[in-house]
């Protein structure tokens, strides 16, 4: 006889976990409180669909903080394994310049969104919009739409606390916590960070890109780009970063960060240019020698002081280790992803609940960190893929 999964949420980990399951072993039902299933999903695609990123797998797990908890999960179901299955049920991939891989072009989110419901339609998953988990009952069953739901297991694929209007909102969080489950409280990850910018500098360049250029925080390095806004900086060179940066935060009330401007060339390179140009002026240089943005230099010359910004051997070195101050985060709803959530400590190996035996957490509702570019969604799809395949072993 069959027995029955539930599964609360209705985003890429629970996905998977439908997926991966043994329909002859189980009935599956997935209990989405939104009309539809995915919103966070499609709304991650707006920016550049970035499916996952294509590294070797151990590369790959390094990207991760608690990239030990993670490590079997991500080898049981890798970066090509999802690639792979999202091929079979329709959905052909590419790797992009950046090692990126996104959906065949011309494939929207939308699209790829559908052919993952058909095939969960396919395999006899049952899908119910607008059911919402509240609580648990004296024996704790989960409690759905204010009617106690029987089941054998039940799966928890709640999101973290960031884009409220996709219902990824973290409410379940004090759930949870009054429950006695451990719990850790939501904190932004690749987020805008806060910089106190010059009035003039900020007038000047605001919106501006900061191109191929490299950022350190805690002796971690992030190459990419990072946008100049009102509020600070953001973009991938320093979302990758998140974990660095709040732990200082969280130590100093303040954080420091440090740009590279030249990544592809040594101090010993940059300082070599700079003593060989047949341009005596020294914005010249910047801008002919080494190629620097308006942005770079203005940036230079706004923060150093005129003796040290003509002075080659305290320019070059601050070319290459140009500090900022950072003093906070944006906030949650405006960050692409939460750390917080579920403590690790408070389910075991394959994700269930200590605390409530079979009954298992999987997905961001977790307190995992990683940066944009594929992770987060890499993860969310391993994890479930991972729990089907200890459920299927032992049933």
């Amino acid at each position: 006889m069959k027995k029955q999964i539930s599964i609360i949420g209705g985003g890429p980990s629970a996905f998977l976990l439908a997926a991966f399951l043994d329909p002859k072993k189980f009935t599956i039902t997935i209990y989405e409180k939104n009309k539809t299933a995915g919103r966070k999903f499609l709304v991650a695609g707006k920016g550049g669909f970035n499916l996952t990123y294509s590294e070797p797998i151990q590369q790959l797990i390094k990207r991760y903080t608690a990239n030990d908890f993670l490590d079997k999960s991500l080898h049981h179901f890798t970066n090509t394994d999802f690639r792979d299955w999202l091929d079979k049920i329709g959905i052909p991939t590419y790797i992009g310049s950046s090692k990126r891989v996104y959906p065949k072009e011309g494939i929207k989110p939308i699209e790829v969104l559908n052919a993952i419901l058909k095939h969960l339609k396919e395999k006899g998953v049952i899908m119910k919009y607008e059911h919402t988990f509240s609580s648990w009952d004296a024996n704790n069953n989960p409690i759905i739409n204010n009617q106690t739901i029987q089941t054998a297991y039940t799966v928890f694929s709640l999101g973290g606390g960031s884009w409220k209007i996709t219902g990824s909102d973290g409410t379940w969080l004090d759930t949870f916590s009054k429950k006695e489950i451990e719990t850790k409280v939501f904190q932004a990850s690749n987020c805008g960070y806060q910089i106190d910018w010059k009035p003039n500098f900020i007038k000047n360049h605001e919106g501006t890109p900061l191109k191929n250029i490299a950022i350190s925080c805690n002796n971690s390095n992030q190459k990419g780009e990072a946008v100049i806004t009102k509020f600070g900086l953001e973009g991938n060179a320093i979302y990758g970063l998140s974990p660095q940066i709040r732990e200082q935060l969280t130590a100093n009330s303040t954080a420091t960060i440090f740009i590279d401007f030249k990544p592809s060339l040594t101090i010993e390179n940059v300082h070599s240019k700079v003593k060989k140009s047949i341009y005596k002026n020294t914005t010249q240089i910047l801008k002919k020698e080494l190629k620097l943005s308006v942005a770079q230099i203005d940036l230079l010359k706004t923060y150093l002081s005129k003796s040290s910004y003509l002075n080659t051997a305290s320019l070059v070195k601050i070319i290459k280790r140009f500090p900022l101050k950072i003093i906070n985060t944006a906030t949650i709803d405006e960050s692409i992803s939460t750390v917080g959530g579920i403590d690790l400590n408070a389910i075991s190996k394959s994700f269930e609940l200590k605390k409530i035996p079979n009954q298992f957490c999987i997905g961001e509702m977790l307190d995992w960190d990683a940066p944009t570019g594929g992770y987060l969604l890499q993860a969310c799809a391993s994890t479930g893929v991972y729990l089907a395949h200890h459920l299927n072993k032992n049933n």
